[in-house]
């Protein structure tokens, strides 16, 4: 499968972009990331996303390890190769194993979650299945959660509900891994 719209080089993208993408790549082991030189395309449309982005994840309230699972389970969800890859590196830096990383694609009813875990994956089924938390569903997450937390997990998961369409929709390739000097 080909990209639909290109990674932006320097002339695409500023110089803002263009040196964010390689610090990220950097830090993340890989290349420049190639949906923020694909996003980067449409400058202020990016920074705007970026900032939104950011406050979700990384500078949201929830634990970094709860909010790699449940970006982990939107990406099985959804099938998106992009954002399973790109979130396996940051999950497993927030101390997620492999096992645990494993379990996600089997969902909130493998055996070894926590009730707050079981929660959350149940939470993303649902919020991906209907758009919507039932009572019971609530109810169970508000066990585990406040009312802010529980506003976070809905708009993190549909965050990234969205930017699995358009990294699907444009065709984003993942990203490669930075070779050793």
């Amino acid at each position: 499968m080909t990209a639909r719209v290109r990674p932006g080089g320097l002339r695409e993208v500023g110089s803002f972009t263009w040196v964010f993408a390689r610090v990220s790549g950097r830090i993340a082991g890989t290349g420049p990331p190639n949906l923020f030189l694909t996003l980067g395309r449409r400058r202020g449309l990016f920074h705007a996303w970026l900032w939104f982005a950011g406050r979700l994840m990384p500078g949201g309230g929830l634990p970094r390890r709860e909010s790699e699972l449940v970006i982990l389970r939107v990406a099985h969800l959804r099938d998106c190769r992009y954002e399973w890859e790109h979130h396996v590196r940051l999950a497993r830096r927030a101390g997620l194993g492999t096992k645990e990383i494993d379990r996600i694609a089997q969902g909130p009813d493998a055996e070894g979650w926590t009730p707050r875990e079981h929660a959350l994956l149940t939470a993303v089924d649902r919020l991906h299945r209907y758009r919507d938390l039932d009572d019971a569903a609530w109810a169970r997450l508000r066990g585990h959660l406040s009312e802010p937390e529980c506003i976070e997990l809905c708009m993190l998961a549909s965050h990234y509900e969205m930017l699995a369409t358009v990294i699907t929709t444009l065709r984003i390739q993942p990203d490669q891994a930075r070779s050793p000097r």
